[in-house]
């Protein structure tokens, strides 16, 4: 391996970008139907990542890394659930770098299932959340 000998210096000038200003287009996912239905971009592509990472078991899948996906809360206690399933929410959605923050979060039970609405605060503006269907026991 040969290595440069002496003095070097960078004098380009870097431009930083905006990060709301970086493309986000992906494959838009038809959820229901598994398919793949066109493109995406912007804030829809916000609101797929975040039902995609919700629906995702997490450490299920090879093809993600271990920080994708949500740790699902089957067999959890009601009162562990309440006060667990936030926190693992909002761990789950920030893993996205273009989600700043998650707010107005309701959690409500329904027999052995738990519904969640929150607000997440995105590079795009704020994207409503509604996610039913999350089995406790």
């Amino acid at each position: 391996m040969v290595l440069p000998l002496g003095e070097f210096s960078i004098n380009e000038e870097v431009e930083v970008l905006d990060e709301s200003s970086l493309p986000t287009r992906t494959y838009k996912i038809d959820l229901i139907k598994g398919r793949i239905t066109g493109f995406i971009d912007g804030r829809q592509a916000i609101e797929q990542s975040i039902l995609v990472s919700l629906s995702t078991d997490r450490f299920a899948h090879l093809i993600y890394s271990e920080d994708f996906g949500f740790e699902n809360m089957i067999g959890r206690e009601r009162l562990f659930v309440a006060g667990e399933l936030p926190r693992r929410i909002k761990e789950t959605v920030l893993q996205d770098e273009r989600i700043t923050d998650i707010e107005n979060f309701v959690l409500e039970f329904d027999g052995d299932n738990a519904t969640v609405s929150f607000t997440a605060i995105t590079i795009y503006g704020d994207v409503e959340v509604l996610k039913g269907g999350i089995t406790i026991v």
